[in-house]
């Protein structure tokens, strides 16, 4: 489903000194945390943002996540291919994944994940987390409904309207 995308243009370290001060600024403003993200295509930037989880009261509103909402709500679209992110620092395991689900062409970073533990934000837990089998990670989980869930797939094998993604 994925594919290695060539990087179409040279990184502009001037895109990722503004994810940077997005950054510190959010910090520096009482807004959030040290994350902030610039999606960028053909050297224009498309949108910006920053973490906004405490004042949002959204554990999703990573600064990753925030730019991919707001590029797409720009570019009127829910694929970003075409498009580079610059994030402050590595992107956590969600927005990664986001990254991918975006279909970004490239992603460049300030800090890694080091960094940021250093900083109290560790999300080696979480990569820890995704290794295990479902019967060890500590929230369990369990399949049920089975057969009736595959309606919901069932529906939209059979839809003539549907949009891939």
């Amino acid at each position: 489903m994925y594919r290695r995308y060539a990087l179409l243009n040279q990184p502009n370290p001037a895109h990722l000194r503004r994810a940077i001060a997005l950054a510190t600024e959010n910090v520096l403003s009482g807004k959030g945390g040290p994350f902030a993200a610039v999606i960028v295509r053909d050297g224009e930037v498309i949108a910006e943002a920053a973490n906004s989880v405490t004042t949002s009261n959204d554990p999703t509103a990573h600064g990753e996540v925030n730019a991919i909402r707001a590029a797409c709500k720009a570019l009127g679209t829910f694929t970003l291919t075409g498009c580079e992110i610059y994030s402050s620092c590595e992107p956590c395991p969600m927005c990664l994944a986001a990254i991918y689900w975006a279909r970004l062409d490239a992603l460049y970073y300030g800090s890694n994940q080091q960094d940021a533990a250093r900083a109290g934000f560790d999300d080696a837990y979480l990569y820890d987390e995704l290794r295990k089998v479902y019967a060890d990670r500590s929230i369990p989980s369990q399949q049920l409904l089975q057969a009736d869930a595959w309606e919901c797939f069932s529906a939209w094998i059979d839809h003539p309207a549907k949009v891939d993604y």
